[in-house]
Parts: C-alpha cells; sequence; structure tokens
C-alpha cells in the first residue's frame, strides 16, 4: 500500500487498517510456525506496511502532514489507547 493512498484516509480509517494488519501479521506468524504459509514474503510486506502506517499517524499528531478530515475524536482515542499501553 501506497503512503500517498494512507494519507486519503482519515485517522480512523488509518487506526482501522492498523489494526486489521496487525491481526494478519500475528496469523501469517502462527501459520508459518507450523509450515502452512503459501507466501512468506507476505509477512515482510505486512511488517511494512504496519511501519509506513505507524509514521503516518505520528506525522499526522506533530502536524507536519495531515489526514482527510473527520479525525479530531480518534486522535484523543489513540492518545488515550497509548495512555494504557
Amino acid at each position: 500500500m501506497k503512503a500517498r493512498e494512507l494519507r486519503d484516509m482519515t485517522l480512523d480509517e488509518v487506526l482501522q487498517k492498523k489494526a486489521e494488519i496487525e491481526k494478519e501479521t500475528f496469523n501469517l506468524k502462527i501459520r508459518q510456525t507450523t509450515r502452512q504459509i503459501d507466501n512468506p514474503l507476505k509477512i515482510r510486506q505486512l511488517r511494512r506496511d504496519f511501519a509506513r502506517l505507524n509514521t503516518i499517524i505520528r506525522e499526522h499528531q506533530l502536524k507536519i502532514r495531515t489526514l482527510a478530515e473527520g479525525h479530531e475524536k480518534a486522535i484523543d482515542r489513540q492518545a488515550g489507547d497509548e495512555k494504557q499501553a
């Protein structure tokens, strides 16, 4: 996934995509340990997409670049999630 495409999403959509990638990566790692994975390079791609998402979220928080509108509540929610972790 390209960063350009991600920046066109709202913060809620980006956070949802991040959760999906995290879950998919976990499932692929489980399948890899049992040797049931078809494409082991998929894990690498997902890790890179996850890092790209984290970078875009951080840029948005620092106001370096902004995401699409409709994100004010999601910023507050994400800040609360990070404090709990």
